[in-house]
């Protein structure tokens, strides 16, 4: 079975470098791409991925905010935290806002292995700071 994923980041080539690195992986597919928060929170309502990975500072509407209202709408969906500020702090934030998973964006080996420990239904917090 395919997993099916959607990427939300405002900047254009680290959408694109995620969904290379991810389609690497034999059975996971893109499903969707988003631009922002709000973005995301409505492909997440109509592409229903199996899992969502976010990027915390976007436009309009941020990560934190976007997981707890995607949360909302489907709980079932593990959504992975995927920033360059990582921080305990900010982990701690995203456990609350219903995260499952975060990692740092610098660390492609780190967002294979969260995406992986997510679908298997573990969490995944890793700060390297």
């Amino acid at each position: 079975m395919t997993a099916r994923i959607l990427i939300a980041d405002d900047n254009l080539p680290v959408r694109l470098g995620l969904r290379r690195l991810l389609e690497k992986q034999p059975g996971w597919e893109v499903c969707g791409e988003a631009v922002d928060g709000r973005d995301a929170i409505q492909k997440s309502r109509e592409l229903h991925p199996d899992l969502v990975i976010l990027d915390f500072l976007m436009p309009c509407v941020n990560g934190l905010e976007a997981a707890h209202e995607i949360n909302k709408t489907d709980p079932r969906v593990p959504i992975l935290l995927c920033t360059i500020f990582l921080s305990e702090q900010l982990m701690e934030q995203a456990r609350k806002a219903g995260v499952r998973g975060a990692v740092s964006k610098t660390d492609t080996g780190e967002i294979v292995h969260g995406v992986e420990a997510l679908l298997r239904q573990q969490p995944f917090f890793v700060c390297s700071q």
